[in-house]
């Protein structure tokens, strides 16, 4: 922590670094948390309590962030704390509506999600969105996709292609399999989509996307050998899928959502490491 701000060392610890840490504690965050935050990126305890961050938390919840949903923001992407934060929302959410006919609604949905978001360039974005509507995917269920799944916006569009066409080519699937489990892009092809269907394929069964993508190794295998498919259970929807080459977001591996330390998994998936 001196190392990367040794400026910290400064400060008054009773008028400006336990303040900031009682603030952050007051939205939710435990203690535990706010600790590893500070552990990994030390130079938030920089950003001035009154006059950004307070006002940065105000400008979620006017953009219809809920409450809640603060302290997911917070904990996965700490440094929207400290930015210029409602010129830009604002620039987003209309890129958004303009580009993907997304709503003020839906776009807050999108940052509950995915709040590294609001520092991504639109170019970047556009890339995936621009690819699956000349996949022939209509404007009103590539928003849907990108409201449910956000972290589309993030992927490599020749690993979507990939993704795609043994989609298309070798699963048969039908476009609004996709729009229902847009997750499906952010698989990794070779060691979880190629590998589970061949079983699924193997054993005749023909599932949706769902069941045999959302869920652990174990618990996979679980399904394959059961008597019979059972409804899919709901994913937590800031932790989909494979990896992802995010600025500042974790996606859980197949060991870590077998863990039985429910307190250490709720970490890793709230944390940005």
């Amino acid at each position: 922590m001196v190392t990367q701000y040794p400026y910290f060392l400064g400060m008054r610890v009773g008028t400006m670094i336990k303040p900031f840490v009682d603030y952050l504690v007051s939205l939710g965050l435990p203690k535990m948390i706010v600790a590893r935050m500070l552990e990994k990126r030390t130079y938030i305890l920089g950003y001035d309590l009154e006059e950004t961050v307070k006002p940065n938390v105000d400008c979620l919840i006017s953009f219809g962030i809920r409450r809640e949903a603060i302290v997911f923001i917070v904990a996965q992407y700490p440094q929207i704390l400290g930015l210029p934060l409602k010129a830009k929302l604002s620039s987003q959410q209309y890129f958004f509506n303009l580009k993907m006919k997304i709503d003020a609604e839906g776009f807050a949905r999108v940052i509950e999600k995915m709040p590294q978001i609001v520092s991504l360039d639109q170019n970047v974005i556009m890339k995936p969105v621009q690819f699956l509507l000349e996949r022939k995917i209509p404007y009103g269920d590539v928003a849907k996709m990108v409201v449910k799944c956000p972290q589309l916006l993030a992927l490599r569009v020749p690993l979507m292609k990939s993704s795609y066409y043994f989609f298309k080519s070798e699963m048969g699937g039908l476009v609004k399999e996709l729009v229902e489990f847009p997750e499906y892009f952010t698989y990794c092809l070779e060691s979880r989509i190629k590998p589970r269907y061949q079983m699924l394929k193997n054993k005749g069964i023909r599932s949706s996307l769902d069941w045999f993508l959302n869920c652990s190794d174990k618990r996979f295998e679980e399904r394959l050998e059961g008597d019979c498919i059972e409804p899919e259970s709901p994913a937590p929807s800031f932790c989909m899928g494979g990896k992802l080459e995010l600025p500042a977001c974790k996606i859980l591996s197949d060991k870590e959502d077998d863990s039985d330390d429910e307190d250490e998994v709720l970490f890793r998936r709230t944390v940005a490491l």
